[in-house]
């Protein structure tokens, strides 16, 4: 059977819901038919001209789909002409037929995500999210339904409609017998009984979870499905829930190591850049206890002196927080016999976050059943490309 683009977009949106996007992000599909066929998949940090490029006529062929992580147009824009670098970025997609997917933010906070394609490229075994984001709310709807066909009818509606999900398992509830009572009014037009007399009803009392995302579709179909005019109902807010969901991961290494043998290790580990890896830091610190985030990551600083971690993985860091941070850990009172705390690693952000394109590759051909060729481009779309130079001694 020939695999869509709405079968790529649905494999991922399981992996990455759009839901977990931070509010400002711009996630999803860009430009494409979700119905057109795909045979080919392209995976790329950045939509820039020379991952197009590899998309619409690279040395294995063309692929029908381009996903990749930063997006195309993350600020609103009043028009994409093809004068403009972006614009024509999209007229040439829109030209050859070809997808462009985005799954940014979204893929930062999912679990797996990027940080976690960023520990494993390290060598990291992941103990949980370095700044944690509950799991997606739930609410609990209860109803009560009459004795017969129509608990099963029911019970149908609410799962096609999003309730019952757990985990691998759907359409779970809960149910418990009991009576009901109503007297219908004047105007009513009662299922059961009639107007003007107390009516007591053998029922079902129907328990089903819910994200509370689907809540209204939820209650349309119960409203819908019910055999009662005025179905009684109620939805229950749950608590908040830990989840592995969120920014960054914590991680440890198979073995302590010292700062200078680790950095070398992150080194060795991502693909090479212009920017390199650097370190902030005792060479001869101990690391055994690692902190990484994926892309920009210097608003996890204080997360990682609270974490208590050895050291801090990341990209984008900038001069002022880097610095407050190595003092800030000494503040805080750790042990530590310099001005020196929980040391640094600055990557390039585009190193950080390519590991990610091997996961969310693995996952679209898994999910499909291997009737898509999936690729990651290896371009190296970091901005940067002269290497550091080294000033005035």
């Amino acid at each position: 059977m020939t695999a869509t683009v709405a079968d790529v977009i649905a494999a991922l949106e399981t992996a990455y819901p759009p839901s977990l996007a931070a509010d400002w992000d711009a996630v999803g599909l860009v430009c494409g038919d979700p119905a057109d066929p795909v045979s080919s998949v392209l995976f790329a940090v950045d939509p820039v001209p020379e991952t197009v490029a590899e998309a619409l006529d690279g040395d294995e062929g063309g692929a029908q789909m381009l996903v990749t992580h930063h997006p195309l147009l993350l600020r609103g824009v009043h028009g994409v002409g093809a004068d403009t670098p972006k614009g024509a970025l999209l007229h040439r997609l829109i030209r050859s037929g070809t997808a462009l997917y985005t799954a940014h933010t979204n893929a930062d906070s999912a679990d797996p995500g990027v940080s976690d394609a960023l520990a494993a490229a390290i060598g990291l075994e992941v103990t949980g999210p370095l700044v944690g984001a509950p799991a997606e709310p739930l609410d609990k709807i209860v109803t009560f339904i009459p004795v017969g066909p129509a608990i099963t009818e029911v019970h149908e509606a609410l799962s096609a409609a999003g309730a019952g999900l757990v985990g691998n398992y759907s359409h779970c509830s809960f149910a418990t017998a009991g009576t009901g009572q109503f007297r219908p009014l004047e105007g009513a037009q009662p299922t059961i009984g009639s107007v003007g007399k107390l009516e007591r009803v053998a029922e079902t009392k129907l328990e089903m979870v819910l994200p509370r995302s689907r809540r209204a579709t939820v209650v349309a179909a119960l409203r819908a499905s019910h055999p009662y005019e005025e179905p009684a109902f109620d939805v229950l807010e749950l608590a908040d829930l830990p989840s592995a969901l969120g920014l960054g991961r914590i991680g440890t290494l198979p073995a302590a190591e010292s700062l200078a043998t680790f950095a070398e290790r992150v080194a060795a580990a991502l693909p090479a850049t212009a920017w390199g890896v650097r370190a902030a830091g005792d060479p001869d610190r101990v690391i055994e206890r690692v902190a990484v985030c994926g892309g920009a990551g210097d608003s996890a600083l204080d997360a990682a002196i609270r974490a208590g971690v050895d050291a801090y993985v990341t990209a984008d860091l900038r001069h002022h927080p880097a610095s407050e941070h190595l003092l800030a850990g000494t503040l805080a009172g750790r042990p530590t016999p310099a001005l020196v705390d929980g040391p640094l690693v600055d990557v390039a952000h585009w190193a950080s976050e390519w590991p990610w394109c091997l996961q969310a590759a693995d996952i679209v051909g898994k999910s499909l059943g291997g009737s898509v060729e999936v690729r990651v481009s290896h371009h190296c779309t970091d901005p940067w490309s002269v290497a550091p130079l080294t000033g005035r001694q």
